[in-house]
């Protein structure tokens, strides 16, 4: 992010806010998947307010740095796109980071990190009909089912019209389902096979139909069962940063195996690694598909 786009964006945002409609309009779109495994850059974090990355506070909350390391990433042979808020999308519309990529948009961020309405998953940022008329490639939504809290109740209602409403636009609906607890007042997702499998068997069901629907799941021990509880389009997500990087990129392999596995949705273990060298994680996760 050298100054001429810091200035560029800090312009456009100010001064010809219609310019965000106009890269839209004249960004050039992928007529097809163009790969059977795709690399999706997820940054959609910030939004629900989480801006720390491992033991580093507010790593996420430098706007420039991030978008930064989005456009190194992007840049990368075998990156097939980006998921994102709209604030974000938009910036690299500005940016014309976004040409011949799949682009995914972000749609309910309301549940913020250690709320106590954390549960209550509402739709804060992109629409279906957004997505349409922003030629985007669908949404992704969060699906966090807690048993013992009524909010969910309302998530699942809003994610089935979303799903719904997208496939009329022919978009997808990348789900992103969890079941789900508090402990010591915090939400804590449970990661055994057994809640993955019953979270995706909820959310595959969601919606008039499920033809335009991608489930993005964790990556477990054992993949096998949980590829097989759907012939959905299964994507794996990054999860939190780790500090050992082989065994995740293993992992990611072993899995990316799989028939049903169609890809990697990866932000913070890709964007701010370890040892801070965007261009090698980028690549490795890459190699991999």
């Amino acid at each position: 992010m050298n100054d001429q786009n810091r200035r560029m964006l800090s312009e456009a945002r100010f001064h010809h806010p219609e310019s965000v409609a106009k890269a839209s309009a004249f960004r050039k779109v992928r007529d097809e998947w163009g790969s059977d495994r795709l690399l999706i850059v997820a940054a959609d974090h910030a939004a629900r307010g989480v801006i720390e990355v491992g033991d580093v506070p507010g790593a996420m909350g430098d706007r420039y740095d991030l978008l930064d390391r989005l456009t190194t990433a992007l840049a990368v042979p075998g990156v097939d796109g980006v998921l994102g808020s709209p604030d974000v999308i938009e910036d690299l519309l500005l940016l014309g980071a976004l040409d011949d990529k799949i682009v995914f948009g972000s749609m309910n961020r309301g549940g913020l990190a250690n709320a106590t309405f954390e549960y209550d998953d509402r739709f804060t940022g992109y629409s279906a009909a957004s997505v349409a008329t922003s030629r985007l490639d669908g949404g992704k939504m969060l699906l966090r089912i807690n048993l013992e809290d009524p909010a969910p109740a309302d998530t699942l209602s809003a994610c089935s019209r979303a799903i719904t409403e997208l496939a009329l636009e022919r978009k997808v609906a990348m789900v992103e389902p969890f079941m789900s607890r508090r402990v010591d007042g915090r939400a804590v997702s449970d990661l055994s096979t057994a809640a993955i499998i019953r979270s995706m068997s909820i959310a595959a069901a969601l919606g008039a139909t499920s033809v335009y629907t991608w489930l993005k799941v964790p990556v477990v021990d054992d993949m096998v069962p949980v590829a097989e509880a759907t012939t959905l389009p299964v994507v794996l997500l990054g999860g939190a940063r780790t500090d050992r990087p082989d065994e995740m990129f293993e992992r990611w392999q072993r899995a990316l195996a799989l028939p049903s596995v169609r890809g990697l949705v990866v932000g913070r273990n890709l964007l701010y690694p370890k040892d801070d060298d965007v261009v090698t994680a980028v690549k490795t996760a890459a190699s991999l598909l």
